[in-house]
């Protein structure tokens, strides 16, 4: 009897071995548990299933391992308990239920973990706490002293009063968004803290090379075993992944979405891996090294400010700029100066992260600006010596070398 062909997975014993090797080390988890992992279709919690990935998490931290646990499924089950039957449309419908669900998720986890006396901490967190540079130091001074106390913190984003994560509202110019979903903010919070593996738990095995089953050719798939880089070919395998494009379903992230989240783990240090948390004993077989979902390798890290500038910040504003500017940025690490610069967009102040686009609009970096916006314009196109002889700024470079972060 032939056998049904399949596709390349990169499931090989090199593969396996690289697994192994990467994952045997690790001390620090930041775990994201999906809605649809901690939910039923109907939006019940499901219960069963929450219980074990709370064994599991013992079963980590009685290993001596550190563990951060962000959990989606607020919303979900603030709809459930208000029958709601679909997604709201409306602001305040979404912020209702998160406010309802979110100290019902937060009762089972508080009680479960009682038992196996393990104290918890709840953070709700907005992008107000990753804009400003202040309270996203004092941020990782908290979570890592909570964890140093043997405390597992439960993070979430607090949608019961926050607008832009549940809702789009970026003008042309205006203020981007920091992160949309829990997807993104476990990856801010594991690059952070500098942890040894971001770990997302959703309802889909890993990344597929295509649609798992492909009913025409009779192909069956399985998911790629490791991904060294997320090209745009492999950007394109997530391609309405676990998308809620009719604003319909109870979750809000993507397969689309965790890659994005996973560029930003990966360039910071912390290799990253997508699994079925929905499948029994699946966080113990990923720390184990075994062959489970997709494991993705990182990158040297990005410390610092300029993480800070690259990731956790939001850009309040553009600078568009000339062939010359780009590549001194790209290939010579130059600053950014105002002879470069043809055109600024938004309303920004001095200190703030502002987006350095080229002329074709795509975004090459971000960095923090020496000057307003207002003043700025001003200066577009000048060079050092008109800069210094006719305005008398202090600077003559709209953003210096050192508080640049290159796009990834």
């Amino acid at each position: 009897m032939s056998q049904k062909p399949r596709a390349p997975t990169d499931r090989t014993a090199d593969a396996a071995a690289e697994r192994r090797a990467l994952l045997k080390d690790v001390r620090t988890v930041v775990l994201k548990v999906g809605t649809n992992v901690v939910s039923r279709p109907t939006g019940e919690m499901a219960l069963a299933r929450i219980y074990g990935l709370i064994e599991d998490v013992v079963d980590l931290l009685r290993s001596g391992r550190r563990v951060i646990l962000v959990s989606s499924g607020a919303i979900s089950m603030g709809m459930h308990r208000l029958d709601m039957e679909e997604r709201p449309s409306y602001l305040r419908d979404k912020q209702a239920c998160a406010a309802v669900g979110q100290s019902r998720l937060m009762s089972v986890y508080q009680q479960a973990f009682d038992r196996f006396e393990i104290p918890t901490a709840q953070i709700l967190l907005t992008e107000d706490d990753f804009v400003s540079r202040k309270r996203y130091l004092n941020l990782r001074n908290t979570m890592s002293r909570l964890v140093e106390l043997g405390v597992l913190p439960i993070v979430n984003e607090n949608d019961s009063l926050s607008t832009s994560e549940i809702e789009e509202t970026v003008g042309d110019g205006g203020r981007t968004a920091v992160f949309g979903d829990n997807d993104q903010l476990s990856a801010l919070v594991a690059s952070k803290l500098e942890a040894d593996l971001l770990l997302l738990l959703s309802d889909v095995d890993g990344l597929f090379p295509r649609s798992p089953v492909d009913t025409a050719d009779k192909v069956v798939l399985e998911p790629l075993s490791i991904v060294r880089e997320i090209t745009d070919e492999v950007a394109t395998m997530a391609n309405g992944v676990g998308d809620d494009a009719g604003g319909k379903g109870r979750g809000r992230g993507g397969m689309s979405s965790k890659l994005e989240a996973i560029k930003v783990a990966i360039q910071s240090g912390v290799p990253a891996v997508i699994a079925n948390g929905v499948e029994p004993g699946t966080i113990g077989k990923v720390l184990a090294g075994e062959d489970v979902g997709t494991l993705f390798t990182s990158r040297k890290r990005l410390r610092g400010r300029k993480h800070w500038i690259a990731f956790a910040s939001a850009t309040a504003g553009k600078a568009h700029v000339n062939d010359g500017a780009r590549d001194a940025l790209l290939n010579r690490g130059s600053s950014l100066l105002f002879s470069g610069v043809v055109r600024i967009e938004g309303d920004f102040n001095q200190g703030d992260v502002v987006s350095i686009l080229d002329t074709a609009g795509n975004e090459l970096a971000r960095g923090m600006s020496n000057y307003g916006a207002n003043r700025a314009r001003r200066l577009v196109g000048m060079g050092r010596r008109e800069i210094a002889a006719e305005v008398g700024a202090d600077h003559p470079e709209l953003i210096t070398r050192d508080n640049i972060a290159l796009k990834a």
